[in-house]
């Protein structure tokens, strides 16, 4: 199968990362992997952030997953710092080869290197195979989350 390497997204890594944004019902109703420009402003923001880090799992030199880890100080739980997971994706022909398990694992590691204290995600309630995803890797549906469209 080939070394796999997470490294940090490069603007040439857009279309495939879109493309798996785009790959799911959800996603096909709000991404246009057509129109990269919109994406290519948002990855310019990201990586000017030191709190943002967009990677990619590569391997034999093919982007075949992906995830965004935010990284938040806060003063709540005494100062405590924590990160969120958001986009994780795992291309079409590799989902259910543990890469995804990988991408949760490195985005977790990375997190205690930042010093984080909680890692925390949301996934659409429709998506009850990753929910059943994440409570194996240790998740637990602790809140509820709400959402308003600006």
């Amino acid at each position: 199968m080939g070394d796999l390497e997470i490294r940090a997204a490069t603007a040439s890594d857009l279309p495939a990362i879109v493309a798996m944004l785009a790959d799911d019902p959800l996603g096909a109703q709000r991404e246009t992997p057509q129109d990269l420009a919109p994406y290519l402003t948002a990855w310019e923001r990201l990586a000017a952030d030191p709190n943002q880090h967009l990677v990619v799992a590569v391997r034999e030199g093919r982007v075949i997953g992906t995830l965004q880890l935010t990284i938040i100080p806060g003063l709540s739980r005494r100062g405590s710092i924590r990160s969120i997971i958001e986009a994780v994706r795992v291309h079409a022909d590799e989902r259910g080869s543990g890469l995804g398990t990988q991408l949760i694992e490195w985005a977790i590691e990375e997190s205690r290197r930042q010093g984080c204290q909680l890692v925390q995600l949301t996934s659409d309630r429709t998506r009850t195979d990753a929910h059943r995803f994440y409570e194996r890797l240790g998740f637990t549906a602790s809140h509820l989350g709400f959402k308003l469209q600006l």
